[in-house]
């Protein structure tokens, strides 16, 4: 996987993150996951197309989404993951995503991206189908949780 797809994302979760939330946003350490891999709880995944195949999922815990959801509501509370929590993470996801394909173009890829597919459970797994390893990006978001971005990419042959 090139560095020139992943950087994008890690910015634009960082800059969106911390414009939206109002909040300090520190990047973990980076890993990668080769396997499927189980879900916190509620993702936000965006399918890559164009010059690439993949996918960027944007993993947290219930209990992070609605505080997210807090957040960007003006500080409703949501005691649910609600219609309203689920349209809010999934604008997240298109915010950041869409910011990150921006300065892909901008560098001369051409990437095109699905709407956001939301998903929330216990136990539920992303499979990994392309047989390149999952690039994990932890972003602390202080006293709202941790969200993990999870990109998968790799170039059409």
């Amino acid at each position: 996987m090139r560095v020139e797809y992943i950087n994008p994302f890690v910015e634009a979760t960082f800059s969106v993150l911390k414009e939206v939330l109002n909040t300090d946003v520190n990047r973990g350490d980076l890993y990668l996951k080769e396997s499927s891999m189980r879900i916190m709880g509620v993702a936000a995944l965006v399918g890559l197309a164009g010059d690439v195949e993949g996918r960027v999922l944007f993993d947290m815990t219930k209990d992070t989404a609605l505080k997210i959801a807090s957040a960007m509501n003006g500080g409703e509370e949501f005691p649910a993951l609600d219609d309203m929590a689920k349209a809010t993470i999934t604008e997240l996801a298109n915010m950041i995503t869409a910011q990150a394909i921006t300065k892909l173009h901008d560098l001369g890829f051409k990437f095109d991206l699905t709407p956001p597919a939301l998903f929330s459970g216990e136990n539920m797994e992303i499979s990994n189908t392309l047989n390149v390893e999952a690039l994990i990006v932890p972003m602390e978001l202080g006293p709202l949780g941790k969200i993990e971005v999870n990109v998968v990419i790799r170039e059409r042959i």
